[in-house]
């Protein structure tokens, strides 16, 4: 299990370098080596530990004293904690790093869609490929809910950016949202679509509307939507039995 944690917080750390240099115009997430993004100056290794360096520094650069995000460590504790959360769920298995692959992903999207407001092609389109092809593999879901869930996933957000746009002349929804729920389709199967469209809508509304009212903005705010699309696939793929039964429940319900 800590050697588990160990390679997460390594690949969160990573990570960063992801999320901080990708959105950038030909910006190399390998080289140069880790740095200030203030002064430049390159990092000590033992300034490069996940968590543990953040910590001795006092979050902030020994050179230049400029505080560095909160954002570091939040990513490599995340997705520690992910890792073990995925080896107690898959034990080391091919699901295992299927969805380390997957979660990395949705990581990355999350703070780069909250800081750009975009969904990078490079991360949505090849992990669309890798979702369906690795489903061949995987025990979690057939490979014909993957391919379904392609096709679904990118459609319903598709389908609903058309009719947003038909009533209101205006654009509600970016391309990468939809194709990064047909990334989610790969990798959870169709099944889980319904919900996590649910689940990224209903906190969506909940924090644009809360957002509107704190900042008084209008209603044209602008709300990224990818955190919300991959907060509900994290949770679906942790927390699937427990959802399908309460779903159950509802529509049982509803039926009476």
């Amino acid at each position: 299990m800590f050697v588990v944690i160990l390679f997460g917080a390594v690949v969160g750390s990573f990570l960063n370098v992801v999320i901080l240099r990708l959105p950038e115009e030909g910006a190399s997430i390998v080289f140069p080596g880790s740095h200030c993004p203030v002064c430049k100056t390159a990092l000590r290794w033992y300034d490069n530990i996940p968590i543990i360096s953040y910590c001795l520094i006092r979050g902030k650069c020994r050179s230049c004293k400029t505080s560095i995000s909160l954002q570091y460590p939040v990513v490599e504790v995340c997705m520690a904690l992910l890792s073990a959360a995925l080896y107690v769920r898959f034990a080391l298995s091919f699901d295992f790093l299927y969805y380390f692959f997957f979660i990395a992903c949705l990581l990355v999207i999350i703070f780069i869609d909250i800081h750009h407001q975009i969904i990078p092609d490079v991360i949505s389109l090849p992990g669309i490929v890798a979702g369906g092809v690795g489903s061949f593999f995987c025990t979690y879901l057939t490979w014909q809910e993957s391919i379904i869930g392609i096709l679904a996933g990118g459609g319903v957000l598709y389908l609903i950016a058309f009719c947003y746009y038909a009533i209101t002349r205006r654009d509600g929804m970016g391309g990468g949202d939809i194709k990064l729920l047909a990334m989610i389709g790969a990798f959870l199967g169709w099944p889980s679509l319904l919900y996590v469209v649910f689940f990224s809508s209903l906190t969506g509304s909940i924090v644009g509307i809360a957002t509107m009212i704190s900042k008084k903005e209008s209603t044209r705010l602008k709300i990224p939507f990818g955190p919300f699309l991959s907060l509900g696939g994290l949770s679906y793929l942790f927390f699937k039995p427990q959802i399908m039964y309460w779903w159950q429940q509802y529509i049982e319900i509803m039926a009476r």
